[in-house]
């Protein structure tokens, strides 16, 4: 019989081939914050729309990387109200909260409305109700949390756009499928804002958020700078129709969010803006 391979042999194996590894001990406190969260969740009469395991993923596809897992949760009629007033914000919808280790110490952070109303220039007319869900669902983990710095954060930080050539569902569609075709990457989930608004009595313009990601790339991206699975992975398409028919594809800056979070960025985080960049424009003009 084969002997067991030790936790601790497995830990020095992997700081012997130069990579960093999920810890079993940290890896269980972050799988035990994002269960305590979805319990939450179903509490709140939040639907989940994706539980990615960054680090897990990546492992597969041969790049391993610290634990970290992302976990977003959808209340329908709060997103039609902050998207009423500015459709962008899509871009940051819907409730988002990353469990990850950070230099061997698992952590808990958030993407709160300060964050949003900075970015989308919102009134702090629903900070209320969104930071009381925040804590309800923070409030069920004991690992040290923290909202995402904003410190640096203005109007429209981080934000790469680009406008179609198309009508609304052409673009989705071609983006979809140049997506998809993408041998690395991985489709997690789209939520309909117009329809879910509609659902709710609340009319918008057109807009989706797509959610997809690579493993392999993003545990590269990720390696140093686990905490910007918060925000640049998965990644989030935004595609939303203007009064004058312009058809708007919003994405974030990897590169930004690595110096937002870190204070630092490398060539990955540039590599992958220009990757997603060209597919992008390949489908929609």
């Amino acid at each position: 019989m084969k002997p067991q391979r030790s936790a601790l042999a497995t830990a020095c194996l992997c700081l012997f081939a130069g990579v960093l590894c999920a810890a079993p001990a940290t890896q269980n406190k972050v799988d035990d914050a994002i269960l305590a969260l979805k319990k939450k969740a179903q509490v709140e009469q939040l639907d989940t729309i994706a539980d990615i395991d960054h680090a897990r993923l990546a492992t597969q596809a041969g790049q391993p990387m610290p634990a970290a897992r992302v976990l977003l949760l959808s209340d329908a009629e709060l997103n039609s109200q902050i998207l009423k007033e500015n459709i962008r914000a899509g871009l940051d919808l819907p409730f988002r909260v990353l469990a990850y280790d950070q230099s061997g110490e698992a952590r808990l952070i958030y993407t709160d409305f300060d964050f949003i109303k900075r970015r989308h220039g919102l009134s702090a007319e629903f900070a209320p109700r969104f930071n009381a869900t925040l804590e309800a669902l923070v409030s069920e983990v004991t690992l040290p949390s923290a909202p995402a710095p904003t410190a640096q954060m203005a109007k429209d930080h981080g934000i790469l756009s680009l406008f179609s050539a198309h009508d609304f569902e052409t673009t989705v569609q071609n983006l979809r499928d140049v997506v998809t075709a993408q041998q690395d990457t991985l489709w997690f989930a789209e939520i309909d804002f117009t329809k879910d608004a509609h659902s709710e009595g609340i009319t918008l313009p057109n807009a989706i958020v797509l959610l997809f990601g690579g493993p392999a790339p993003g545990g590269i991206a990720m390696r140093a700078h686990p905490a910007i699975g918060l925000d640049a992975f998965c990644q989030k398409l935004l595609v939303y129709e203007d009064r004058a028919g312009q058809v708007h594809v919003l994405y974030n800056d990897i590169a930004a969010f690595a110096m937002l979070h870190y204070g630092s960025s490398d060539r990955s985080h540039h590599a992958l803006n220009e990757r997603l960049t060209q597919t992008f424009k390949s489908a929609i003009q």
